[in-house]
């Protein structure tokens, strides 16, 4: 398993922005050896996928967050980012880092590796 850690969440104005990132201790570089995402869980709701990113780098968003979310891997090993533009109220949530090996399998499912959260509130 991988050891998660994120950091990066606040308090933001609607329309503003935040970048979360992702501390990862594995064996092995995360960048080509897992799949890495973003999930969110709102008050109320069940936890959603927000955006994933395979070993190749190719990486794929939820509807809700298309075009206004940009996930990315650090040059330095083992590090996951979510940059996160234009922010809505519905953005308000935990945000949590999750990793699987090898491939994404084009499904938000078998995640086996997660962080404890960082905490998102898009509010005026």
């Amino acid at each position: 398993q991988v050891q998660l850690v994120e950091s990066g969440g606040g308090s933001v104005q609607p329309g503003g922005t935040l970048t979360l990132s992702c501390a990862a201790a594995a064996s092995g570089d995360i960048r080509s050896g897992y799949c890495m995402a973003w999930f969110r869980h709102a008050p109320g709701k069940e936890r959603e996928g927000v955006a994933r990113m395979t070993g190749f780098g190719v990486a794929t968003y939820a509807d809700s967050v298309e075009g206004r979310f940009a996930i990315s891997k650090g040059n330095a090993e083992n590090t996951l980012y979510l940059q996160m533009n234009n922010l809505k109220s519905e953005d308000t949530a935990v945000y949590y880092c999750a990793a699987k090996p090898k491939l994404c399998a084009y499904t938000w499912g078998n995640f086996n590796s997660w962080g404890r959260g960082t905490q998102v509130t898009v509010s005026s």
